[in-house]
């Protein structure tokens, strides 16, 4: 497992409480209080994603993701901040970015995308429920955007974008991204986010450029990549198990949940391995407690729960549901019920 600062999660909770969400009930269920945060602590990244998705299913603002980015102090990188300041341009930067990208606060995976006029940042995100998605890119998206600016105004040059893809259908709120980008935003167009830059502003020269600061910098970044990876305070199972109960109506694959926990799809396979279990076997546990509480506590049609565990028809679950308790679901409902 990886852990990482907390000041992401502190500017966005700083960011969600000025727009007025309530973000307390959902801290409180992990025993956090967003006033006794420690800025020097670090934090389980999947502890910190499960917290975003449960934040983003009580929002009451759709555009709470879009303006927390404006919260994202510059300072707060590190010393990523002066290696970024310190490279020759724009475009080393964005190279640099890429490359230490697990020193900024994305949950997504970053890459560069040449092209004649323009080039792009690409992000992707990770896959998430519906409204986990769009706060989570939403936010990566402004949080970007805002670290860009910072780079602009204290450097002097250009480095705004020309356009900017976001990878979801445009919500009625679209003509408010325009303004806070303050260019052209196209949804629904690509499943990644991009910044079009224009390729002549990213090879002007910075002029804070300083090659000796810049290899300083540089293991000082290299250093706390090496805190990333700490002892696991509780078994990768646990976590897995934990991360899938997030969902409903469909679940996500071994990759991405590999992808959520930042490590490897064949290492993310035999660290499961070593504790005598797969993802596989996780998925259905889950499925199963979801199903028996369906089962329990609703009304709901076989069909209807089958929706909820992501089967596609009901013949599926219903076998599964027999693999799992030797019996079927009608039987168990009503045995549950007697």
């Amino acid at each position: 497992m990886s852990s990482r600062s907390i000041l992401g999660l502190m500017y966005t909770l700083q960011g969600l409480h000025e727009l007025g969400e309530d973000i307390a009930p959902v801290l409180a269920r992990y025993g956090l209080v967003r006033e006794k945060l420690d800025p020097a602590a670090r934090l389980d990244r999947a502890l910190e994603l499960r917290i975003y998705i449960e934040l983003a299913e009580q929002l009451q603002n759709p555009l709470a993701g879009l303006l927390t980015g404006p919260y994202f102090g510059f300072t707060g990188y590190g010393p990523l901040t002066m290696l970024l300041m310190t490279c020759a341009n724009a475009y080393e930067a964005f190279q640099t970015g890429i490359r230490y990208q697990q020193l900024t606060y994305l949950f997504g995976s970053l890459r560069f995308e040449p092209g004649q006029d323009t080039s792009a940042l690409v992000l992707t995100p990770l896959q998430l429920p519906p409204k986990a998605y769009r706060f989570r890119v939403d936010g990566e998206t402004s949080g970007t955007y805002k670290l860009i600016l910072d780079m602009q105004n204290t450097l002097g040059v250009n480095l705004g974008a020309v356009r900017i893809d976001l990878p979801y259908a445009a919500p009625p709120e679209a003509a408010a991204y325009e303004e806070h980008f303050r260019c052209p935003v196209t949804f629904g167009e690509s499943t990644d986010v991009r910044w079009w830059i224009r390729n002549q502003d990213l090879q002007i020269r910075f002029p804070t450029a300083d090659a000796t600061a810049h290899a300083m910098f540089r293991a000082q970044c290299d250093q706390q990549l090496a805190l990333q990876q700490n002892s696991p305070l509780e078994k990768l199972q646990e976590k897995v198990s934990a991360h899938l109960e997030l969902f409903s109506a469909g679940f996500p694959s071994m990759a991405e949940v590999a992808a959520a926990f930042d490590i490897s799809e064949r290492t993310f396979r035999r660290q499961l391995g070593t504790e005598n279990t797969s993802f596989r076997a996780l998925l259905d546990q889950v499925r199963f407690g979801k199903a028996q509480q369906l089962l329990n506590n609703s009304t709901l049609s076989m069909a209807a729960i089958a929706q909820q565990l992501g089967y596609a028809e009901s013949a599926a679950f219903i076998h599964a549901f027999q693999r799992w308790a030797g019996a079927s679901p009608a039987a168990f409902r009503k045995r549950e019920k007697t």
